[in-house]
């Protein structure tokens, strides 16, 4: 049993393998009734000890297609605002704090996943790590200017702001936090570089597979919600009085239309400008920066949508990419420059092809403009690719969409992921190296350790990568024909 005081009251959590682990530790007042949709408010003190050993409901989940494959993460709440630490110590030491947010689509996931677990990071890099729960898609991203906006965000803050003024008592560093996630989570973490509330609040930001971040400010997935509802649009007090079923129900038949309807918007107020104008000024010079993609990133997608699982040719990859808003001599374009770039390496399959394409299209050409930006101003910045590559599934998924998370976390075995990693023998070497990294980083701001080749910054000139696979190799301007071509196109 570990008892700790932190600014609210006392905590009760436990000991396993000479780890110090509370769970489900409320950080804000549950957000229901008036203050559902409403920034988060801190959470009241208490008396008494409070239980902090088993992990706290998951916010509501939205539907996609990937809980299918992996299940569904239960039970959940509104009542879900509620972080869990990993800790070597209860001690004065100040140790690196890894601060994790979960992705998922900002439908889905949460900081109670297995796949989570922080037990091994803790250990093997004398570190505490932290996960966490936070609103997700209407009740997070409901948006009504100068009602309602980005309240996911500002869990996500408040959350930062109690671990900055508790995790000395845990043996952290509150000068020494790294804010780090993947897909949604990295959409989150580097959202959170952007917002004046958040700022002061970490010293270092890892983001895997960041998903573009959208400039476009939209009404529309609130608008269409309350419309399914019955409700007028901004009648944001019926709605607080609507079933939380209901309102994922709505919720699930607007998602179905479009990947992140709900997401972080560009609201002028909690979220003022894109991140990328934010690192192109210079304003993040003082955050240490880690990035990277996966090698086959949409093959998670497109293998489960029946609309591009058998892409026949590329008059329909050209229809395609008109979907995703590229006009047809661009797209044109695109296709010539990685047929041309990519021979020898792409089968003639045209799927292979399409994968490639929207790998870039949705996620490294976002990342490498944000390391460009930081790298000018911040020399603490690398880039990474993961290219191991999964049997599952018949190998369609190759080095997929969050197939690294297991590497990471060291949670091959867990459930949930073991139908993706399902030939992960002999693995042990990339997930130590993968981890080692991940450690280094929050350690130090750099990423080197002594089992990978010298891992250089990345900057314009070199635009150096490291690969990390079935071996670990450095590579400068890898893809270099692809990224200038998307470069003419992609104009933020």
């Amino acid at each position: 049993m570990t008892i700790v005081e932190v600014n609210c009251g006392k905590i009760k959590g436990y000991t396993e393998n000479n780890l110090h682990i509370f769970k489900g530790i409320p950080y804000a007042e549950p957000p229901i009734g008036d203050l559902r949709f409403s920034p988060p408010q801190a959470k009241k003190a208490w008396s008494g000890v409070l239980e902090t050993t088993e992990f706290g409901p998951c916010a509501f989940q939205g539907y996609t297609p990937l809980e299918d494959v992996t299940g569904k993460l239960q039970p959940e709440s509104e009542d879900c605002l509620t972080l869990n630490i990993w800790t070597p110590a209860i001690d004065n030491k100040k140790r690196p704090v890894m601060f994790w947010i979960h992705g998922g689509a900002f439908i889905m996931g949460g900081g109670r996943s297995p796949i989570y677990d922080g037990s091994t990071l803790a250990q093997r890099g004398d570190v505490v790590i932290v996960t966490i729960n936070y609103r997700l898609g209407a009740f997070g991203y409901l948006f009504i200017p100068g009602v309602t906006a980005n309240v996911g965000q500002l869990d996500q803050i408040l959350a930062l702001k109690w671990v900055h003024d508790n995790i000395a008592k845990f043996g952290g560093d509150p000068d020494n936090i790294t804010i780090f996630g993947e897909s949604a989570g990295a959409y989150a973490v580097i959202t959170l570089i952007a917002m004046p509330a958040a700022k002061g609040l970490f010293r270092r930001v890892i983001a895997q597979s960041m998903p573009t971040i959208d400039p476009k400010v939209t009404k529309k997935p609130t608008k269409d919600l309350m419309r399914a509802l019955g409700i007028k649009t901004g009648d944001i007090n019926t709605l607080r009085k609507i079933a939380p079923e209901e309102i994922i129900k709505a919720q699930n038949e607007i998602t179905n239309q479009g990947a992140l309807a709900f997401r972080p918007l560009i609201d002028g107020e909690t979220f003022p400008v894109h991140p990328l104008t934010v690192f192109r000024e210079g304003k993040c010079k003082n955050i240490d920066l880690m990035m990277g993609t996966n090698l086959h990133e949409a093959k998670l997608f497109t293998s489960m949508n029946p609309l591009t699982s058998k892409i026949k040719d590329e008059k329909a990859i050209m229809l395609y990419l008109g979907m995703m808003g590229i006009n047809s001599e661009n797209a044109r374009n695109v296709i010539d420059t990685y047929k041309k770039a990519r021979s020898g390496i792409l089968s003639n399959e045209p799927k292979e092809l399409l994968d490639s394409i929207v790998t870039d299209l949705m996620f490294r050409v976002a990342t490498l403009q944000i390391l460009e930006a930081q790298s000018k101003y911040q020399p603490n910045t690398y880039n990474y690719l993961f290219t191991w590559e999964t049997s599952a599934f018949n190998g369609r998924f190759g080095a997929c969409h969050a197939l690294e998370l297991p590497f990471v976390f060291n949670t091959l075995k867990e459930p949930g992921m073991k139908a993706f990693v399902a030939n992960a023998t002999n693995t042990e070497n990339l997930c130590e190296n993968m981890m080692d990294a991940w450690l280094s980083f929050a350690h130090s701001g750099n990423p080197n350790h002594d089992r990978i080749p010298h891992w250089p910054t990345y900057d314009k000139k070199s635009r150096t990568t490291l690969l990390f696979g079935k071996e670990f190799k450095i590579a400068n301007a890898l893809f270099e024909k692809e990224r200038k071509a998307w470069e003419r196109i992609i104009k933020i």
